[in-house]
């Protein structure tokens, strides 16, 4: 939604906010068989990507995001190996995600191609680990997909989805979520995004329910800022198969062999530390 010619304006009706960025001007805009994707240049914050007129990243600060949805998990994990993105098409995560030597294939299952090329020409940083041979870049049904997974062939599942409405409200489902589960290894992860913990709590509260009643042994919620997204915190909630989220590899996140902005093994802790609002919230579901 736009308000005035050189203003993109998001609008959340719900929590009586918007969030404007400043525009030069809409470098593209079409209507995919799923979806409406436009691509802006703006003042501040680089490139655009919006779709169905909600903002999904910008050139200035996908990265804490982006690496926010990858490092904590693969950190969690003794050893990813295998790794499948749900969603994702831009492309971010899978950078993120192959930067880690210890992966050997990450396949990347998004309905919508055009997300993915239109991140080739708009935003090429992200799509730079497209030509990695790890790499399996696959457009599909990711419901489908991890519903006719072979059982335990994955370490980390990340569901790197939009919002639950369309074609990711199936994202959010328990079904979902017990497919997940069949198709991971022993101590397997899945990392979903997961809305803002200050606008959208109970939307939080059924994932945890829904992921413990699909039969993971554990689920946390980590925190962050994401400056373009409604309220401007935002979360990814972790699961674990059949053991406790307790730790992580910190002394690997710390002398980690790549670069990153935000990620350091103390956000990883911090990003761990639930709000009192938060953790009363999980308590009253019985997942405190």
């Amino acid at each position: 939604m736009s308000l005035g010619d050189d203003w993109f304006t998001e609008i959340s009706e719900d929590a009586g906010s918007a969030f404007s960025l400043r525009v030069r001007e809409k470098l593209h805009e079409e209507r995919t068989p799923f979806q409406t994707i436009a691509i802006y240049d703006t003042q501040g914050f680089g490139r655009l990507m919006v779709i169905d007129g909600c903002t999904m990243l910008s050139s200035r600060e996908n990265f804490l995001y982006h690496e926010m949805m990858a490092h904590p998990a693969l950190f969690t994990h003794p050893a990813p190996r295998r790794v499948a993105i749900i969603g994702g098409g831009d492309c971010g995560t899978l950078r993120e995600v192959l930067k880690h030597p210890e992966v050997e294939v990450a396949t990347q299952i998004d309905i919508d191609e055009r997300v993915t090329r239109l991140a080739e020409q708009y935003f090429p940083e992200l799509t730079a680990s497209n030509r990695d041979p790890r790499a399996r870049l696959l457009f599909d049904d990711g419901i489908q997909w991890v519903r006719q997974a072979g059982p335990g062939g994955l370490d980390l599942i990340i569901v790197d989805s939009t919002d639950p409405v369309g074609p990711a409200e199936g994202l959010f489902s328990g079904a979902f979520y017990a497919d997940c589960l069949r198709a991971l290894g022993p101590g397997g992860l899945l990392v979903q995004q997961s809305e803002s913990p200050l606008y959208h709590l109970p939307i939080l509260r059924e994932m945890h329910a829904a992921m413990r009643a699909a039969g993971f042994a554990d689920t946390k919620t980590l925190f962050f800022p994401q400056t373009i997204y409604p309220s401007g915190w935002w979360s990814a909630t972790l699961a674990r198969q059949g053991a406790a989220i307790d730790g992580f590899r910190a002394q690997a996140a710390e002398v980690r062999g790549f670069e990153t902005r935000y990620y350091n093994a103390d956000i990883h802790r911090a990003a761990l530390a639930a709000p009192e609002f938060f953790r009363r919230a999980l308590q009253q579901t019985g997942n405190g």
